[in-house]
């Protein structure tokens, strides 16, 4: 059997384990794609192959004895490279930690490895998660393998493109202001961001983090839940981290009662075994700000053509307004510019990374800095700055925490009249290549449509819904309740067998 034709994951996973193939030439498979494509597309920034064949020689001992497996055992994975891998490089897309050699796995990493999947290398990503284009990465950017005069969205570029290329089957991302989603779209694949405290951030190189979330992408519906499934533990090192129950979750949390009754077994999700129950009753709604002027007219007609999709299915569909709509941006870059500002104040030079010797402490910290932080990181961290700095603490960031809680408000109240929201990922395809820097502001608003879900903390997923000029993907984005993936999974995977009977 030619393990290069298998498209999924968890078919890959099956036949793996029913011993059709071994889990060397599943591994074979991933590198020889990879070897063909990854000079053009830049998506990996290390790859391990080494440590990835013994890893692979280590699963198939365990085939070979009939130990129980997962559904994804045996399967290659790719990891953005902000999460730390023990003994394999982590960088965060900056020249400040270009040999950076964490001493330990991020909590979601040793997740993969607890599920018998294989991390065959760390994905490229804007520096320090800090763009929407992976063009900031310090060591070059990458190309969208649907058109490589494209950028591939960002920050997860790196991962959402190995997916994309086919170069891996599923890999993590992580989504601090949609860098999940975006890149998704783009690309034309699947992204989840799930709700804020599911899968831990322990290990994750922290941005923003009352909003930087891991999150699964794929090429697929089912394979992204599989996926979710492995990765939602409660982390006791991460004290954002939430045990889920089918107990609601949110209103233990409000009553300091964190120890809620877990999902399936094993203390995991239990999303694959509903995927198919389909959406009819559900009720969702679509924001009419979102289909205002800024949108392409080839995207909203995509979206809206979705949305008929799942009215045919039984979904109700009903219009409403966010009036916040144009707050979402400024909040959220001013939350997330300020905590940046405090998160990345350990680049010292003293403890780790990049060190440039100066004439005294300040002067090392100010060499290190400029040398070791490219230009976006430079703004942010200096904008952030100024947002908490004695005299404008109050007029801005105090400010925007204030403007985030109504927004969350606004949130909470539509998704008591609905089960989903639905709307555009992104409001064009992907832009071409250096065509950011020509506009930052235009830049800065592509986020628009993703960044309430982290400014939330609710739920949301992106999912390919048509093709725009130049067969460049074009993505659509439901948002739900906290704890809530299932319904997000139910109404992706009807748009996405929708979508795959017809062509």
């Amino acid at each position: 059997m030619d393990s290069s034709k298998i498209r999924t994951a968890l078919a890959l996973s099956e036949r793996i384990r029913k011993k059709e193939i071994s889990v060397r030439e599943g591994l074979d498979a991933t590198f020889e794609i990879i070897d063909q494509k990854e000079k053009s597309l830049h998506a990996f920034l290390t790859i391990d192959r080494e440590g990835a064949y013994k890893e692979a020689d280590r699963l198939q001992e365990k085939v070979d004895a009939r130990e129980m497996f997962g559904p994804l055992f045996g399967v290659p994975v790719a990891v953005k490279d902000n999460l730390c891998t023990k003994g394999i490089r982590t960088t965060c897309g900056s020249k400040m930690l270009e040999n950076f050699v964490p001493p330990y796995d991020a909590t979601a990493v040793q997740s993969l490895k607890d599920a018998g999947m294989i991390i065959v290398g760390k994905t490229n990503m804007d520096e320090f998660a800090m763009g929407n284009t992976t063009e900031t990465s310090y060591f070059g950017c990458t190309k969208n393998p649907r058109s490589e005069a494209h950028v591939p969205g960002g920050s997860s570029g790196g991962s959402a493109a190995a997916v994309a290329a086919g170069e891996c089957l599923v890999a993590l991302g992580t989504d601090t202001g949609g860098s999940v989603r975006q890149p998704a779209s783009h690309c034309g694949v699947v992204g989840v961001k799930p709700t804020y405290g599911s899968i831990s951030r322990h290990g994750l190189i922290a941005y923003c983090s009352s909003m930087d979330q891991v999150g699964p992408i794929a090429g697929n519906v089912t394979d992204c839940a599989a996926l979710m499934e492995a990765l939602c533990t409660w982390d006791p090192k991460d004290s954002t981290s939430i045990k889920r129950g089918s107990l609601d979750s949110l209103t233990a949390v409000k009553q300091g009662r964190l120890d809620v009754p877990t999902y399936g077994k094993r203390g995991r999700l239990d999303i694959l075994s509903s995927l198919e129950d389909g959406v009819p009753g559900m009720k969702i709604g679509l924001p009419k700000e979102y289909f205002s002027a800024g949108l392409d007219p080839q995207v909203a007609a995509s979206v809206m053509r979705a949305a008929e999709t799942l009215e045919r299915h039984g979904a109700i569909l009903k219009e409403f307004s966010l009036p916040l709509f144009q707050y979402f941006v400024p909040d959220y870059y001013l939350i997330a510019c300020a905590e940046a500002s405090s998160n990345l104040e350990r680049y010292d030079g003293m403890k780790y990374g990049l060190r440039v010797p100066g004439s005294d402490l300040h002067d090392t910290y100010r060499k290190t800095r400029t040398q070791g932080f490219g230009e976006e990181v430079r703004r942010r961290i200096l904008l952030g700055t100024f947002a908490l700095s004695e005299g404008y603490y109050d007029a801005y960031y105090l400010k925007a925490l204030k403007v985030r809680r109504l927004v969350a408000n606004a949130f909470d109240d539509a998704l008591k009249e609905f089960d989903l929201i639905l709307g555009p990922t992104a409001p064009t395809t992907a832009p071409r290549l250096g065509e950011a820097d020509q506009d930052l502001v235009k830049s800065y608003l592509a986020d628009v449509y993703t960044v309430p879900a982290n400014l939330t903390g609710l739920p949301a997923i992106s999912l390919p819904c048509g093709v725009g000029e130049g067969g460049l993907p074009i993505g659509v984005q439901f948002m739900g309740r906290r704890f809530e993936e299932a319904l997000l999974f139910k109404a992706a995977r009807v748009l996405e067998k929708e979508t795959c009977q017809n062509g």
